[in-house]
């Protein structure tokens, strides 16, 4: 079965090196994750902090990893690219900030160098680069290490859970159908439970990688603030009779729909919606939050009166997605294509889609997918923003029919212009007395 390692503790950093070590350095800094080398100089509202690259490394003892005849490692958040080294080779890169990714390790030693080159620096490719809010460099999140079976639910797509549940209101009953992915299916088969209260309530049984669908009677609805109820579904993996993996996640059964006289309707009745826009940021740790941080994030919120987030400007904690789930705040989630459209960038774009849908899809908070901010601001829409509107547009509906897309236009852009037409929403962000 699945096993996970926090490795937080005991990294060594430098601003200094100028390679990744091939085994652990002496005379670097000693820090604990998460952690961000911006957390003073990028705290005074100027673009004067550091920016660049930065290495860290961090020993590991192959007879302290998790067990499991496979191994990976999990970086929930590091800013804004990055390279990873496994005693001394390039095992993977990763562009863009704000997502988890995913790398196998292999030729495990007795003992090994994990090194990781961090870069925060400008360039032309890689989202966000035009901002009113620091790029905070580091790696501000968690890394795991992930232990499993030669057969076992899939860690190479995009960071997601390998689970995807959509639950569809019919009458008073939800059918919820159940997918999860596979990295060898051959002779598998997947067992699935939904579970109310921590009771099993429904199951079935899935051909290899197949979803299935499930009935839930007198379905208890994620209600918003009311009632945010949460149910979860747990997939197992069965290899020759044995359980070999598992994969489990909450969700939500609800309706939504956005009606332009009446607004936003939630489980059939209108639920105006009031709310904030949220960064990840406090004073001398910059985005290095900690679960407590998140969660005062949003009680403030809830104290002052909000049912909805607006979650600027890129894919935020796991830790504050789960605890939107259970306070019944409805959220806006979107990637930080904003501000300055690079025709470099299309492709950064896409891959930060497809990380953000996959890894937040089962999240019943989330209603709406944002594709960009203000993109507008410094210039008028050419025909390649066009283009990469409308591909990330299609790229939202192709894997998500179930939410509904939207763009935030700066309160000067007009209301003709054609970009602003592609989403499903239009909004507006106006600065009544600020900008104009």
């Amino acid at each position: 079965m699945r096993n996970i390692d926090v490795i937080n503790s005991n990294w060594l950093f430098s601003k200094e090196a100028k390679a990744a070590p091939a085994s652990l350095p002496t005379g670097w800094q000693e820090v604990n994750l998460p952690y961000t080398w911006n957390g003073e100089d990028g705290q005074d509202g100027g673009n004067d902090y550091y920016r660049g690259t930065c290495f860290f490394a961090k020993s590991l003892k192959a007879d302290e990893l998790p067990a499991g005849e496979v191994k990976y490692l999990q970086f929930d958040g590091v800013n804004s690219s990055c390279e990873v080294f496994w005693n001394g080779k390039s095992i993977a890169k990763h562009d863009g900030g704000y997502s988890t990714f995913r790398v196998r390790i292999e030729d495990i030693k007795d003992e090994n160098t994990l090194a990781v080159a961090v870069d925060n620096s400008p360039n032309d490719r890689v989202y966000p680069q035009n901002a009113d809010f620091t790029f905070y460099g580091g790696i501000y999140r968690d890394v795991k290490v992930i232990g499993v079976g030669k057969k076992h639910f899939d860690l190479d797509y995009y960071g997601s859970p390998a689970i995807m549940v959509t639950s569809e209101i019919k009458g008073k009953d939800a059918v919820v159908e159940i997918k999860t992915f596979i990295n060898d299916d051959d002779d598998c088969t997947v067992k699935y439970e939904i579970y109310a209260d921590g009771e099993v309530i429904a199951s079935a049984v899935g051909e290899e990688d197949d979803e299935v669908k499930i009935t839930i009677e007198n379905v208890h609805l994620w209600d918003g603030l009311k009632d945010p109820y949460l149910y979860t579904a747990k997939a197992t993996l069965i290899y020759k009779g044995e359980e070999v993996d598992e994969v489990s996640t909450r969700f939500g059964c609800r309706t939504f729909k956005i009606d332009p006289e009446k607004g936003f309707i939630l489980n059939g009745r209108e639920y105006p919606l009031r709310g904030v826009s949220r960064h990840q940021d406090r004073p001398g740790i910059g985005n290095a939050l900690l679960p407590e941080h998140h969660k005062e994030d949003l009680e403030l919120i809830i104290e002052m009166g909000a049912n909805t987030i607006r979650l600027a400007h890129y894919q935020h904690s796991q830790v504050f997605y789960d605890l939107c789930d259970e306070a019944g705040l409805v959220l806006w989630a979107e990637i930080p294509y904003i501000s300055k459209h690079m025709p470099n960038g299309y492709d950064n774009t896409v891959s930060q889609m497809k990380e953000l849908i996959s890894q937040n899809y089962n999240h019943p908070s989330i209603v709406v997918w944002g594709l960009s901010n203000e993109i507008t601001i410094a210039g008028a829409a050419d025909p390649d923003l066009i283009r990469n509107h409308k591909k990330l547009n299609e790229l939202c509906h192709e894997m998500d029919k179930t939410r509904l897309t939207t763009i935030a236009s700066v309160t000067m852009c007009p209301i003709d212009a054609e970009y602003v037409h592609i989403s499903d929403v239009l909004s507006y962000n106006h600065y009544f007395g600020w900008y104009g």
